[in-house]
C-alpha cells in the first residue's frame, strides 16, 4: 500500500477563476434558492461507467438537486483537472468526481478546499489533498474475493491471467494487492500472471493473447474491470476456440468485477463463472447525497450508516464503503442486484 500524507499547499488557481465569475445556473425547480452541484463523470468507455451516468441523472431527478451541466474527463488527467477549474469557477457548493489517477490530485483538491468547494469521489480514493467523502466499496476485498473464488474453482492448482487495471490508481492497485496476497497465502500452487492495462481493452487483448499463445494450460482469468475486458476477452477466447461453457472440459474459469448486465448475461451462458458486484446505483444516489449534505454543511462520523454500509476515516477525509456482493450461478437473478433493473 502506497504512503499517504496531506498536504494544504495550493496553487491559488481555482481562487483566481472565481474572482469575478458569474454565478451558474442550473435546474429548474427555483435553483437559487437551493446550492448548487458540479459533477464530472470519469470515462465513457466503460459500461460501468455509462451506466453510473444514467443512474447520475435519474438520481438528479428524483433528488430534486440543482446541478450545473455535468463535464467529462474521459479518463485524461488534464481534461479532468481542466473540468474542475471549470466547474469551480461557477461557484458550486461541492463536486462530485472520480480522478482516474489518484496519486496526482493534491493541488487540484487543495485548491477546492482553499475556495470552500467540498469534495465527494466516487469510486476512486483520492490519496492527497482534503476530500468530503468517498464513494466507493473496498476494493481490496474485490482482488480477494476473486481470487478466493478462482482458487476453491482450481482446486489450488494453475495459472491464473490477472487483467489489472491502471497500477497509477488506486482501485488498480488496491485490486491487485488483495488478489495477490490472497494468492500467495492461501493458493501458493496457482501461478499469477499480472497483466496491467491501463484500464485499455484493446491492451488487455493484446496481453492475454500473447499469454494463451506461451501458456496454453492457463486455466483461469481475473478480469478487474468487466466493463472495459470482458468483450474483449471473450472475442479473444472466442476465436481461439477456447470460450468451453462452465463445467465443460477446457472451460478457463473467469471471474471479473463491476457487476454490469453483460457480466450476468455471460455467467447464465457458463462463458464466465462470477463477478463482484460494484453499485452503480447506489455509487451515484450517495455521491449526489454527500454532495447535497456537504452544500448545506452537515457532517458525518465514522461507523455504520442507516443504508447498510460502513463510514471509515481516511488520513485525508472519510469514506462510505457501499457492499458490493459476489454474484455466481447461483444469485445472478437476484432482483436486489442493480444490473438486473438497469435500463440500455
Amino acid at each position: 500500500m502506497k504512503s499517504r500524507t496531506i498536504r494544504t499547499t495550493c496553487t491559488g488557481c481555482i481562487a483566481v477563476l472565481l474572482a469575478g465569475c458569474l454565478t451558474a445556473c442550473g435546474g429548474t425547480d427555483d435553483p437559487g434558492n437551493r446550492p448548487q452541484i458540479g459533477i464530472d463523470i470519469p470515462r465513457a468507455d466503460s459500461d460501468f461507467w455509462k451506466a453510473y451516468a444514467k443512474y447520475l441523472q435519474q438520481e438528479i431527478n428524483d433528488q430534486q438537486l440543482s446541478v450545473l451541466p455535468p463535464t467529462r474527463s474521459d479518463g485524461d488527467d488534464a481534461t479532468f483537472t481542466a473540468n474542475v477549474h471549470s466547474l469551480a469557477a461557477r461557484h458550486p457548493k461541492s463536486i462530485v468526481m472520480a480522478p482516474q489517477n489518484t496519486m496526482t490530485t493534491d493541488s487540484t483538491l487543495s485548491e477546492l478546499f482553499r475556495a470552500n468547494i467540498h469534495t465527494i469521489s466516487v469510486d476512486t480514493e483520492p490519496e492527497h489533498g482534503s476530500v468530503y467523502m468517498v464513494v466507493r466499496t473496498d476494493n481490496k476485498t474485490y482482488g480477494t474475493k476473486a481470487c478466493e473464488f478462482l482458487g476453491k474453482q482450481l482446486g489450488g492448482k494453475g495459472k491464473v491471467a490477472e487483467l489489472q487495471g491502471a497500477l497509477t490508481s488506486i482501485n488498480g492497485y488496491e485490486r491487485s494487492e488483495g488478489f495477490a496476497a490472497c494468492m500467495k497465502h492461501n493458493y501458493p500452487g496457482i501461478q499469477v500472471i499480472a497483466l496491467p492495462t491501463d484500464w485499455k481493452g484493446d491492451i488487455a487483448s493484446a496481453k492475454l493473447q500473447s499469454t494463451l499463445a506461451a501458456n496454453r494450460d492457463l486455466n483461469g482469468i481475473y478480469l478487474q474491470a468487466g466493463g472495459v475486458f470482458l468483450q474483449p476477452t471473450l472475442d479473444l477466447l472466442r476465436q481461439k476456440g477456447l470460450l468451453k461453457p462452465a463445467g465443460q472440459p477446457g472451460h478457463i474459469t473467469i471471474v471479473s468485477n463491476d457487476g454490469i448486465p453483460q457480466e450476468f448475461d455471460a455467467i447464465r451462458k457458463g462463458d464466465i463463472d462470477a463477478t463482484v458486484s460494484q453499485p452503480a446505483d447506489l455509487y451515484a444516489k450517495y455521491a449526489l447525497y454527500y454532495a447535497k449534505a456537504a452544500a448545506e454543511g452537515r457532517n458525518f462520523q465514522p461507523g455504520p450508516t442507516d443504508h447498510h454500509s460502513t463510514i471509515i476515516s481516511l488520513p485525508n477525509g472519510l469514506e462510505d464503503q457501499l457492499p458490493a456482493p459476489l454474484v455466481t450461478k447461483e444469485n445472478v437473478d437476484d432482483p436486489s442486484l442493480w444490473a438486473n433493473h438497469a435500463t440500455g
